[in-house]
């Protein structure tokens, strides 16, 4: 991927990154360390409970959601990090086997009022399933860097 800087990204930009494929022992793994709920570390418990099966942690899909998105380098060279994420949904339990994909949307892109080095991009980022069912959605605000000779012109 070419180097991009904030003037470079279109409102309406869709990005669609490659698939990981969630295994039952990553789902375990994860979910010891970082979200020991029954359900995510026992197979046998999860069988028994409302969702038939073990499901990986909503904090997990974030993770891999954020690692794909990050993979596909469009941001490589301008991000600045993001302030926060928006609101955070989990339609349906992410289950081992199945392969998500980030499709990502520039949803605003605006000058930033008091930095005139930065511009500010908010995403809408859905993760699907190998059915093209969304397993999570959430919007992101994302602070990229500007074109340097866009920021002397902004200084002027």
């Amino acid at each position: 991927m070419t180097d991009r800087y904030y003037e470079d990204f279109n409102k309406g930009e869709r990005f669609i990154s490659g698939g990981m494929t969630m295994t039952e022992a990553g789902i375990i793994e994860f979910a010891r360390q970082w979200d020991p709920q029954p359900f995510h570390v026992d197979a046998e418990f999860a069988n028994q409970w409302q969702y038939g099966g073990l499901i990986a942690s909503g904090l997990h899909t974030m993770c891999v959601t954020l690692k794909l998105w990050l993979e596909l380098g469009v941001l490589r060279s301008c991000s600045l990090g993001s302030p926060g994420l928006g609101e955070t949904q989990f339609p349906r339990p992410v289950r081992p086997g199945d392969t998500l994909r980030v499709v990502t949307d520039i949803v605003e892109l605006r000058a930033s009022a008091s930095k005139p080095d930065r511009g500010i991009c908010r995403l809408r980022q859905v993760t699907i399933n190998q059915r093209g069912e969304h397993v999570m959605e959430q919007e992101t605000t994302v602070f990229l860097k500007r074109r340097p000779v866009a920021v002397a012109a902004a200084r002027s």
